[in-house]
């Protein structure tokens, strides 16, 4: 006869080292956050089914390999949880209103976000700090200058999280000190306990409002990434969003607020003074002097939005003990990541630049703003926002503008409002040679001296397989044109 055994089913208590074999975990979404979920589960003993909604090849592959495992996969699987479900685990692809989410709550079952689980996956004996950065735009440079900053000083490391290898992979797998991980806000509603040593919201614009349903849902769910901060809730003194939700911030005692700007810096801030990038946060005698960190040439490319993601980065490096050496040390060694104002080259006296990674209203105007005249490439699923305000802002720098994509009339709209006098050419073409058309379209608007700007301020997914695939036909496109050269070459 076998003795009756207790399980505490509390689901707070649930640690790596718990029983796993005694709960039934639905893993929701089979991409490479789920995938790395279910299979980590799965070594752990629990009982696991993974739903998607979809049931396509890549689906299908995955799939198969999880069922070796002993995982069972409900692929084209639509409503609620399955029953039996104790716990779910959600992708971050599933809106909050997603039927599943919401039988769930109905139900009584908790639900973790993909964060949420690695937190309780971490080793208890030696778990590595977290260091985290969110905002609209610039999340991934930041977070691969955080990490080149943590090599400098030392320290083994990992970029995980929306960058990177997974998350759960992360804190299974890896032998790190530190994790710098980038979070994006989809990864945010359906966390509960994590802690950061610091964390940074880095800027707040139109972005997902079509995943939250409203800008205030947005930026309340962009706000939980300071919640039980340890030691620094690091916010951009420019932008009042971020200011609010530091000083609205359930942080841990003793967590101070470490502000970062393009100009002076004041008291427990980082900041630029003389081309110099400076702290006055994390020094002893900060109300009479300042560190110097590094210079602006460091950054790389040293457009002022990159610099402020260089600050930030130093500000979270800083908190975790990071010296100011390692700081500059970090910034000369980052490679930056491709598609984010990348010059491809130029032709016939025009500068071809790749800003793909743009894919806001946001990130395109600081695009922008860092050429005096642009022609530029927009467009692509709008994702619901407002171009009015992007339009206003950049009108005088246009010499023309080419759009392509599902929503380019979003845009032509915008601008035939508040730029009317600028020329627009509308591409309706989607197949393989979209791009090369649009560019050819660019080349006779622009002047000798002009700039030639993909910035698209919209997701890829409508004609591309992702903003990289968009931004590498733009390349190739740019470098068709007669008389082009790559950067550093004579003509």
């Amino acid at each position: 006869m076998t003795p009756n055994v207790f399980i505490d089913k509390d689901p707070d208590s649930l640690r790596r080292d718990s029983e796993w074999g005694f709960w039934s975990v639905c893993v929701a979404g089979i991409g490479v956050a789920g995938f790395a979920c279910a299979d980590a589960l799965a070594q752990l003993g629990a009982k696991v089914t993974v739903v998607d909604a979809a049931d396509g090849e890549k689906q299908r592959e995955r799939a198969e390999i999880l069922d070796v495992l002993g995982v069972r996969v409900l692929l084209g699987h639509q409503g609620g949880v399955p029953e039996g479900t104790e716990l779910l685990v959600v992708s971050p692809g599933l809106r909050p209103s997603d039927p599943l989410i919401v039988d769930a709550l109905e139900r009584g079952v908790p639900v973790w976000g993909e964060l949420e689980l690695a937190w309780r996956l971490r080793d208890p004996n030696r778990a590595a700090p977290w260091l985290c950065v969110t905002g609209t735009n610039g999340k991934t440079t930041t977070t691969l200058m955080l990490e080149s900053m943590l090599r400098a000083a030392g320290y083994r490391t990992a970029a995980a999280g929306n960058i990177g290898s997974s998350l759960v992979d992360a804190v299974m797998h890896d032998d790190v000190e530190v994790i710098a991980i980038e979070v994006g806000a989809p990864q945010l509603p359906f966390v509960h306990t994590i802690s950061p040593v610091a964390a940074v919201c880095l800027n707040i614009a139109d972005d997902h409002i079509d995943h939250f349903g409203s800008m205030d849902a947005y930026v309340r769910t962009k706000a939980r990434i300071y919640e039980r901060v340890q030691e620094a809730a690091v916010y951009n003194v420019e932008d009042e969003a971020t200011v609010r939700m530091v000083e609205e911030a359930d942080v841990i005692e003793g967590c101070r607020a470490i502000g970062f700007t393009l100009g002076t810096p004041g008291l427990s801030m980082l900041g630029v003074v003389d081309d110099l990038l400076v702290d006055r946060a994390f020094i002893e005698d900060r109300a009479e002097r300042a560190q110097e960190l590094g210079s602006v040439q460091d950054v790389r490319p040293a457009a002022p939005h990159n610099v402020a993601n260089a600050l930030a980065a130093a500000a979270l490096a800083r908190a975790f003990g990071v010296p100011p050496t390692a700081v500059r040390d970090g910034l000369r060694a980052f490679e930056p990541a491709g598609h984010r104002i990348a010059e491809v080259g130029s032709a016939g006296g025009v500068r071809y630049i790749d800003d793909s990674k743009a894919t806001n209203t946001h990130a395109a105007q600081t695009s922008l703003r860092a050429f005096d005249k642009v022609v530029w490439i927009a467009g692509g699923m709008a994702k619901g926002q407002d171009f009015d305000e992007l339009v206003r802002a950049v009108r005088d720098r246009l010499r023309g503008v080419v759009l392509l994509g599902v929503d380019r009339e979003v845009i032509a709209q915008a601008l035939a409002r508040h730029a009317p006098d600028v020329p627009v050419i509308s591409v309706g073409t989607v197949d393989t040679g979209a791009m090369a058309e649009v560019v050819q379209h660019a080349a006779s608007l622009a002047q000798s001296g002009d700039v030639v700007l993909l910035a698209p301020g919209c997701a890829s997914w409508d004609m591309f397989r992702d903003y990289a695939d968009r931004g590498r036909q733009f390349a190739e496109a740019a470098s068709s044109m007669p008389g082009f050269a790559e950067p550093g070459e004579r003509p």
